[in-house]
């Protein structure tokens, strides 16, 4: 397995000059995490645009504060440091925008069906392959966005296997982990613009909605104000799961919580 480190210079040159995205790019070989190394940033008062690659995190983490390690030179480890002039209530949004753009990146590099678990999962045929963390200061005044894609990872151990798996293992061959950063953050940036323009997700509505695992499919919902199950119906316009309960049949939109879907993962 081929386990080079990251030719940056390489996705700089392939980086899109965006209008009016002032981007900088910061790399480190080993980092706590990528996110958390963001927010440091974002307290010294670093721009937004800024991106934090990394080939190996000693803490990285996902939602609910579970722990997610990588190996060298197998997958990308990043994070973005934006400071949208957006109301809190929109912020849950960009995580549906990274979607967008790693499904949108990594079909430009390999020929997978792909599909988004909502709100923060990547997934290929049943299986994780990204996650995204979306994280906003106190203070409301800059927001971190991190992904962790299993890019050339060969194997997983006994407790993932089953429920993860990487571009190597679905392609079955070596996958430029540069073409792929470099894919995403380009669909990342014409995501983004578009959600800033309009100020919500109705550009790109109805093609969230075609690679939506959740849709048309039994869920279960843990939420702290009460657990409960039903039928995912999609999501509304302002990026909310739209869920029928099974026990009043009564439509919720669900904005947080944990969402697990039957047949995929642990929800059986």
């Amino acid at each position: 397995m081929n386990t080079k480190l990251f030719n940056i210079e390489e996705i700089r040159r392939r980086l899109i000059d965006e209008e009016g995205v002032d981007c900088h790019f910061f790399y480190c070989e080993t980092v706590d995490s990528t996110n958390d190394w963001a927010k440091r940033e974002g307290r010294k008062g670093v721009p937004g645009g800024a991106i934090y690659l990394a080939e190996r995190q000693t803490a990285g983490k996902g939602r609910r504060g579970r722990i997610w390690h990588t190996a060298v030179g197998t997958s990308v480890s990043m994070s973005i440091l934006l400071r949208p002039d957006l109301p809190a209530d929109k912020i849950f949004m960009l995580t549906l925008v990274m979607g967008m753009a790693v499904v949108d990146g990594i079909r430009r590099v390999c020929d997978l069906d792909i599909q988004i678990k909502w709100p923060n999962d990547v997934i290929i045929g049943g299986k994780k392959i990204c996650g995204i963390l979306t994280e906003m200061s106190s203070g409301m005044d800059y927001v971190v966005i991190g992904i962790g894609i299993n890019v050339n990872v060969s194997s997983f151990s006994e407790e993932l296997a089953g429920t993860s798996t990487s571009l190597f293992l679905e392609q079955g061959r070596f996958v430029s982990r540069e073409f792929v950063t470099v894919e995403i953050l380009n669909s990342f940036w014409k995501y983004y613009k578009i959600f800033m323009n309009t100020g919500d997700i109705s550009a790109f509505f109805q093609e969230y909605q075609k690679i939506l695992v959740n849709r048309g499919r039994s869920v279960r919902v843990l939420d702290p104000a009460g657990s409960f199950c039903g039928m995912a119906l999609g999501i509304n316009g302002r990026g909310e799961l739209l869920v029928k309960r099974e026990d009043n049949g009564a439509t919720e939109a669900v904005y947080s919580g944990e969402v697990s879907v039957r047949g995929l993962y642990s929800y059986l």
